[in-house]
């Protein structure tokens, strides 16, 4: 059987675009002669969650089909590339915690009697750890409002907690504040890893590059053109200095545009989830770390009651932290939808107060990172599947159109499962199946997509 010629278009320049990019020029079958690789980003690489996510890795993540294989391919892939100096790929200790702070802790913090020098980073090798976070949409409504959760972790995770004293070295967390640590995994093995994201999928495009794909950026796609019987070309707008235009004569497209799938492909159902975060300028010690912060009653922080207003959640806080190599300290807060998902990347609205309210949340339980300058306050949309009001798993794998493909929905696990998408997506078109494992439930065409 004579190799078959492929004209294959890719959406989206996202991790999943980018992975998917990469294996495909990595797969045996990949012949540059014969197989032609487009890939159409509307603003730039890793410009969405891709490049603003926290690049938590775990063996606990979700879905379970697809996590095993994509945390070993980035294992291989910082070996082969060198990640842990090209995006900062390492083992990392991940633990939940749960913290109360009294009216007197933050009466001391804002006299200035509790400003400790920052800690003197340490070698270690801490063990690894997490705390179930439920799926959950913040509903927008003004203020006095429980905390919404990003979804992090299913009920599995949760399993393998155990119960540990703070870690010796987790020196940036005012540790009097702390009544409860729970780490993941048994002692000396770790079941967490990292990447910096941005670096990450930057550096996995132009790896893809170096093997011949196209990129075109600023390429807004706005029409798949098929029939019944296939995939026959792609329109795009052209922004910036790129020209409008089409890519005729395709075989395959493959849709990995992240919460701006469905405006392509509806019956996918993807959604955007907005999410806020900011980055520390802080060099501590490598722990991710899960928080629960019961604050005073009364307490409202400094940006809010200096405009007269009342703290915007009600009970406890959960804001997520994960320092990173190079200096920087990630955190996250909760998600809202609050604003609907803008055109591109570049449009997409931060909302400071949200960001101000993570870094004051954070502050009353780590006086190093409250000291710290802040490198970035920003905000991105998470792709999820949604199904009658529930989050589903991702979608993975060819849709009821012959040669229209599609990898979206992965929530905030799209860093960690990018390089399991990927070589799954170069199996099916290569090899006409995924050999690597097992993803029949990601199958679209079981929602009739």
């Amino acid at each position: 059987m004579e190799p078959q010629q492929r004209n294959i278009v890719i959406i989206g320049g996202g991790i999943i675009g980018c992975t998917t990019a990469y294996y495909l020029t990595r797969h045996p079958s990949f012949d540059p002669a014969l197989h032609r690789i487009t890939l159409l980003e509307a603003t730039a690489i890793a410009s969405g969650a891709s490049g603003k996510a926290g690049g938590l890795l775990a063996l606990w993540a979700y879905p379970e089909c697809l996590v095993p294989l994509s945390y070993r391919l980035h294992r291989e892939l910082a070996v082969e590339h060198g990640g842990a100096e090209r995006w900062g790929y390492r083992r990392l200790g991940c633990g939940s915690l749960r913290a109360a702070v009294k009216s007197t802790d933050i009466k001391s913090k804002r006299e200035g009697h509790n400003s400790p020098s920052p800690p003197q980073k340490e070698n270690a090798t801490p063990n690894g750890a997490a705390l179930p976070i439920q799926h959950a949409i913040a509903d927008g409504q003004g203020e006095d409002k429980a905390w919404e959760k990003l979804p992090k972790q299913d009920e599995k995770a949760s399993s393998l907690l155990q119960v540990s004293p703070l870690p010796a070295d987790l020196d940036w967390i005012q540790n009097d504040l702390v009544h409860h640590y729970e780490e993941m995994g048994s002692p000396g093995f770790t079941e967490t890893s990292q990447v910096h994201p941005f670096q990450f999928t930057t550096s996995i495009a132009d790896l893809a590059k170096e093997r011949g794909v196209d990129f075109r950026i600023g390429a807004m796609v706005t029409k798949i053109n098929s029939t019944k019987s296939g995939v026959q070309s792609v329109e795009y707008e052209g922004r910036g200095t790129l020209n409008s235009g089409i890519i005729d004569h395709v075989t395959d497209v493959i849709v990995t545009a992240g919460p701006w799938t469905s405006r392509l492909l509806p019956r996918s159902k993807i959604e955007g989830l907005r999410a806020h975060s900011v980055v520390f300028n802080a060099d501590v010690s490598p722990y991710a770390v899960f928080t629960d912060i019961q604050l005073p009653t009364e307490y409202v922080p400094e940006h809010r009651a200096s405009k007269g207003q009342k703290r915007k959640h009600r009970g406890n806080v959960d804001p997520e932290i994960y320092a990173r190599p190079g200096g920087e300290v990630y955190a996250c807060g909760e998600p809202d939808v609050m604003v609907p998902l803008p055109e591109t990347a570049d449009f997409v609205q931060c909302d400071e107060d949200q960001c101000d309210d993570l870094i004051a949340y954070i502050d009353t339980i780590s006086p190093v990172l409250g000291a710290a300058p802040i490198k970035a306050k920003q905000a991105c949309y998470l792709p999820r599947h949604m199904r009658f009001g529930e989050e589903r798993a991702p979608l993975v794998g060819q849709t009821g159109v012959p040669g229209v493909w599609i990898a979206a929905g992965h929530t905030c696990w799209g860093i960690q499962n990018g390089p399991g998408t990927g070589c799954l997506m170069a199996e099916m078109l290569f090899d006409g199946e995924a050999k690597s494992a097992n993803v029949e439930k990601l199958n679209p065409k079981k929602f009739k997509v």
